[in-house]
């Protein structure tokens, strides 16, 4: 079954896109969903963390303080690492599980794996496409500031902590632009759908030739 990689750094919007590509009917996989299933209450991935980390990162309640485990990581690279190993494993077990069961359920599904650490974390050539998201960092860390409240340090450091532009472009078959507006990113995202629709499932390779293969 052919899937799309869809990576993006934080703050480029790839969410937006996302939204847009699931109401055209694509089958979303989100890594971010996998992940929290990986260290959901009572896993084994929750049980490395607390080994790992301690108690600090923890609430009263005994739930993952996904906040103080952010805080941590942003600014170790040795504990991201750290996370990273427990984690990612688990995400690629959940992952392929999904994907059977879209298989399964649906075998002509328009497939995008929304996966924010493709750079980091996945080999492009497991993928059929891979589209990224693209904003500068410098304006991702600008928008971090102030849509989602974090300061400039804070915003620097998350920005910081994911591979850099140059890398997650490398990657890239489709970059979709997204520094302008949120409407402007949306009308790309619904004129990428048509072109996954149009050549799916065996002629992905001509969605690459409808986008720029750079940032513009």
């Amino acid at each position: 079954m052919p899937v799309v990689a869809l990576t993006g750094g934080v703050g480029a919007g790839k969410s937006t896109v996302t939204e847009v590509l699931a109401s055209c009917g694509a089958h979303i996989i989100d890594a971010d969903a996998l992940a929290r299933e990986a260290v959901a209450p009572g896993s084994a991935g929750l049980e490395r963390i607390r080994e790992r980390f301690g108690s600090s990162v923890f609430g009263p309640d005994g739930a993952l303080d996904r906040s103080a485990l952010g805080a941590l990581v942003f600014g170790d690279p040795s504990a991201r690492a750290d996370l990273n190993a427990i984690v990612h494993p688990i995400v690629h077990e959940l992952y392929d599980a999904a994907l059977q069961e879209a298989q399964r359920t649906d075998p002509n599904a328009l497939v995008i794996y929304d996966v924010p650490l493709l750079a980091e974390a996945r080999s492009p050539s497991e993928f059929d496409l891979v589209v990224v998201v693209h904003t500068p960092a410098e304006e991702r860390v600008s928008r971090l500031v102030h849509f989602r409240g974090l300061d400039p340090e804070a915003a620097q450091a998350r920005v910081n902590s994911q591979a850099s532009d140059e890398q997650r472009l490398a990657l890239a078959d489709v970059v979709l632009d997204s520094s302008r507006s949120i409407e402007d990113t949306r009308a790309a995202a619904r004129e990428l759908c048509e072109e996954l629709e149009r050549a799916w499932p065996d002629r992905l390779d001509t969605v690459a030739r409808s986008f720029p293969r750079k940032a513009s």
